[in-house]
């Protein structure tokens, strides 16, 4: 098979060493109930916030593969399912991310599912009630999970529309995690352990990340995830001045609006 075709195996999808990830209430533990009971899981917060770390560390605990999908707009069912591929003169089916992860008995993560298309998602909703099936019409087969499979999906809340909602069909056949950004003292220790940077630093950085969350509807989407600030964190660990860092990690990756830039660097140049 070309290099591009190439399909994991199962075994590579595997957490060998254990994610950071800091608990912020029950996360865990709802999580690894709703698993042992085989329930779906629905992640729902602002970007940056944590989740995907979280999924990362749940799948090294319970030591199962991880298979996680981006959604986007062109996501079609044939991405998710499979499709028929030619290779060497004939025809061929290779399995999509979620055909592989209910094969493995692992773990099915998709990443932002609203971004995918309406007609798309429902391909999910046999795998998420009690049938916890994936039928694979173009092969006639219908695929059963075993009991260590478990299909999780996340959405931003904050970027729900008409037009980019969770339908009430698909929502409620998970259980619902929230996450936000978390408190600051937590927040700080998150930024120190990921980029190394001292502690009066990491506290100014939170502290600027409060600010641009006070922004939020204001002329920005968001404020400045955990990651951002880990970004800039990291860029002033290597060596860059934390004005700029703010300036690259932050404020550019939050708008593009000069209105905006100006305000996010003068909020910058506030704890200097």
């Amino acid at each position: 098979m070309p290099h591009a075709l190439r399909v994991l195996k199962p075994e590579e999808y595997f957490i060998r060493d254990e994610p950071y990830y800091e608990p912020v209430g029950e996360e865990i533990a709802v999580f690894d109930a709703a698993y042992r009971q085989g329930l779906p899981i629905l992640l729902k917060g602002p970007t940056g916030c944590g989740k995907t770390r979280f999924m990362e560390h749940m799948a090294w605990r319970l030591k199962r593969p991880l298979i996680t999908v981006s959604c986007h707009d062109d996501l079609t069912a044939s991405d998710l399912i499979g499709r028929f591929l030619v290779k060497g003169g004939e025809t061929i089916w290779v399995d999509g991310p979620l055909a592989r992860a209910v094969r493995a008995g692992g773990i099915c993560y998709l990443d932002e599912i609203v971004e995918a298309r309406k007609d798309t998602t429902v391909v999910i909703h046999p795998l998420a009630d009690d049938r916890r099936v994936l039928p694979m019409e173009k092969v006639g087969e219908l695929l059963e999970a075993p009991d260590t499979f478990c299909l999780a999906i996340s959405y931003n809340p904050g970027y729900q529309s008409v037009l980019k909602d969770l339908k009430q069909s698909t929502r409620q056949r998970f259980v619902a995690l929230a996450f936000d950004y978390p408190a600051s003292a937590l927040e700080q220790k998150i930024v120190e352990k990921e980029s190394g940077i001292d502690a009066a630093q990491a506290r100014q950085l939170v502290r600027f990340a409060h600010m641009t969350r006070n922004l939020k509807g204001q002329g920005l989407d968001e404020g400045a995830s955990t990651r951002l600030l880990v970004h800039a964190a990291k860029l002033m660990v290597g060596g860059v001045e934390p004005v700029v860092a703010y300036r690259s990690a932050i404020a550019q990756a939050l708008t593009d609006d000069p209105d905006m830039l100006f305000a996010i660097r003068e909020l910058s140049a506030s704890l200097f």
